[in-house]
Formats: C-alpha cells, sequence, structure tokens
C-alpha cells in the first residue's frame, strides 16, 4: 500500500476493555473529534509537569466550584500541577462556603424559579444553594475585611490572608483558598469585584474600612511571575477575564522591556467558539499575533464541557505523575510587592 505524507498514522478504534482512566485517554489519542483533542491535552498537561524550570499558570471561569470541581482544582494546587490561579472571585466565594462547611445542592434546570425566590433558593443551572447562607458568608468577609490594615492589598496578597482566615476557621485542605495558602500558590482575582467577595468588601466600605485591593497591582505581581520564569505554561477553564488576564502577561512583559516570546505551552477547555470574536473561543493561533503564545508552543484547545473534562483529565493525570518528582517554582513575595523564584524545588 502507498502511504504519503498525510496518510502516515492510520486512526485506530477504541475497543472496550478493562483499563485505566490514563490508559484511555492514550488510546483515545489515535482518535478524532474533541476526544482526540481531550487526550492531546493530557499529553501536553503531563509533558508540562516533566519541564524543567517551568511555571504553570490556570485561568479559572465558569461556574466550576458549585459544580463539584473544587478538590479537583484543590488537588492540582496540592501536587503542583498548577503553580498560579487566576480565578473569578464568584468561584473563590463558592470554595469559601464549601470551606466554612456549607453546601451546595443537586436541583434542576427545570426548577420553577419564582417558587424558588419564594422559599431563598438561588439556582445556577441545576445546582441549588441557599441565598441567606450567602449572605452569611458576605458579612463574614466584610467582618474579616474590617480586621485588616487600611492600606491597598493585591488581590493575590488579599487571597493569602483570605485562605488563612478560613484555615483559622477550620477549613479543610480540599478547599482551593486553604490549599494556595498552605503549598504556596499565589490566587489572583482581577474581577473581585464582579462577585459575592466584591459584595461583602463593599459591605465593609460602608462601614468605614479603607482596606482596599489594587488590581493594577495584580497586573504588576502577575507580569512579574512571567518575567522571571523561564518558560510558562497555561491552562484555561473557560476564558473571560481569566483568560485574558494571564495571556496580557506577555504583552505587558515586552512593553516593560523584558524579552519574552509568549507562552510556552497552552491548553484550554471551552465550550465557546472562534466565530463570534470573543476571547472566550479565540485560537492560540490568534493569540500567536498578539505575542502571546509562542509560535512553537505546543498548544490544544478542546471544545468541551469543563465539568466533563476536569474528571477525566485530573484522574489521567493522577494515574500518570504518582512517582512525579517535578521541580516547581518556590514564590518569594517582597513587602515591596517585588517577587523573586527562590528556586525550582519539590
Amino acid at each position: 500500500m502507498n502511504h504519503n505524507v498525510f496518510t502516515g498514522t492510520p486512526t485506530n478504534p477504541v475497543d472496550v476493555k478493562n483499563r485505566s482512566i490514563s490508559e484511555l485517554t492514550d488510546a483515545m489519542l489515535t482518535t478524532g473529534s474533541q476526544g482526540r483533542k481531550l487526550a492531546e491535552s493530557v499529553q501536553v498537561w503531563h509533558n508540562m509537569l516533566k519541564e524543567d524550570n517551568l511555571t504553570i499558570l490556570m485561568g479559572l471561569s465558569g461556574a466550576m466550584v458549585p459544580a463539584g470541581m473544587r478538590k479537583i482544582i484543590s488537588y492540582m494546587i496540592q501536587n503542583r500541577m498548577i503553580d498560579c490561579l487566576v480565578s473569578t472571585g464568584a468561584n473563590i466565594f463558592h470554595d469559601c462556603h464549601e470551606a466554612l462547611g456549607m453546601n451546595h445542592y443537586v436541583g434542576s434546570h427545570l426548577a420553577d424559579d419564582e417558587k424558588l425566590y419564594e422559599h431563598g433558593v438561588d439556582r445556577i443551572y441545576d445546582v441549588f444553594a441557599v441565598e441567606n447562607e450567602f449572605r452569611n458568608v458576605d458579612h463574614l468577609i466584610s467582618d474579616f475585611a474590617k480586621t485588616l490594615e487600611d492600606r491597598a492589598y493585591s488581590s493575590r496578597e488579599f487571597m493569602y490572608v483570605l485562605g488563612k482566615e478560613i484555615a483559622r476557621r477550620g477549613g479543610e485542605d480540599d478547599s482551593i483558598v486553604v490549599s494556595a495558602y498552605n503549598h504556596g500558590v499565589p490566587i489572583f482575582t482581577p474581577a473581585l469585584c464582579d462577585s459575592s467577595i466584591g459584595i461583602g468588601l463593599t459591605i465593609a466600605r460602608r462601614d468605614g474600612c479603607i482596606a482596599n485591593i489594587d488590581q493594577i497591582q495584580d497586573v504588576d505581581e502577575i507580569t512579574q511571575i512571567v518575567e522571571r520564569s523561564q518558560k510558562t505554561g497555561v491552562i484555561y477553564v473557560g476564558g473571560g477575564v481569566p483568560k485574558n488576564f494571564i495571556q496580557q502577561t506577555e504583552v505587558v512583559a515586552s512593553i516593560m522591556g523584558v524579552n519574552v516570546s509568549g507562552h510556552d505551552y497552552a491548553i484550554q477547555y471551552t465550550t465557546d467558539v472562534p466565530h463570534w470574536g470573543g476571547l472566550s473561543g479565540c485560537t492560540f493561533d490568534e493569540a500567536v499575533s498578539w505575542g502571546k503564545i509562542a509560535p512553537q508552543a505546543k498548544k490544544v484547545q478542546v471544545f468541551v464541557d469543563a465539568t466533563i473534562a476536569l474528571p477525566i483529565v485530573s484522574h489521567a493525570l493522577h494515574e500518570k505523575i504518582r512517582e512525579s518528582d517535578r521541580l516547581y517554582p518556590v514564590f518569594d513575595w517582597k513587602e515591596d510587592n517585588g517577587l523573586d523564584i527562590l528556586r525550582y524545588g519539590t
């Protein structure tokens, strides 16, 4: 049989048999469509974890914590599958809510929303939550903010002290903010005001609290992470503000005169598509034109619901890195908001 340059690797149908999740994703590498892309994302992420002197940044958007993805993100922090998290404020608020012993509930997207409102129940698609419990956490955050120094905090610094407070209140290590506090992983929330944490801070401001979140300091701090890293990889769950906040670090660094060439690895799980022109669906190829992604980067975008992708990908990686001795960055944040990466260690 004659072959040309395009027909070197035949597809290989997946057979049904006893195997691990990572063996299944390996088998999916020779299938097609988003199944193969999902398998390629596991491969690229695993390669990142084997790379020396690499810093991995994750962007987290969408209602991932209410949908049950919280412990997966915590696991990734604890096992340094990521080194920096950029999240919506909402995901962190919901994480604090669960860390303090409250719950989200299995609901239905077909529920009568007027009846839910009458019973004080909020709906996030097919997940329910109790509004009064949310408001209690709003006030807890407000009361905590009132104990802070009257100065500006980056969201990274605020998330650190919030994680410390949640841990003090008995929050378990499977909390995202507590895991990040315990394991030295910075969390940035660049749109913090667009969340219930922002509501809590607004309550505190009305009560005379002067402590404030400096979102421009956020831009500086996360850009320093990229400037001081030899190589970077990015992983986006959804898109939105977290995605662009990480992407623009390469642009900011280059404007500041730092010799950067774009992120070296890139993965995204999204349900958005490129042809609407929005950032959440734009391709990594497009990002090359901005200098945000390196032309030679190992990159894969998976068009999939992240609540399907994350459990599969995390379990596959869990199986692959059981004996991992990854060298991850150890950050040292200075009082003047400067950053040193002390070393890459285990």
